[in-house]
């Protein structure tokens, strides 16, 4: 996976993320739709910190095979 597309998939969560803040209901955000929000931005939370692990592994991957 090259880097444009390692960006391109963040800035998806983030805007994800920001899309699903808005349909939050913070009077009661665990009934209704808001639980399905609050999931929508937990998940969108785990992608981009997986493609951060990912993109970590790979500097450190081209560092190891550089030496």
């Amino acid at each position: 996976m090259n880097k444009s597309l390692t960006i391109i998939l963040i800035l998806l969560g983030l805007g994800l993320i920001a899309y699903n803040f808005t349909l939050v209901n913070f009077d009661d955000p665990l009934e209704g739709d808001s639980i399905i929000a609050v999931i929508g931005i937990l998940a969108s939370l785990c992608a981009i910190v997986l493609l951060l692990i990912f993109v970590a592994s790979k500097k450190i991957q081209r560092k190891v095979e550089k030496d």
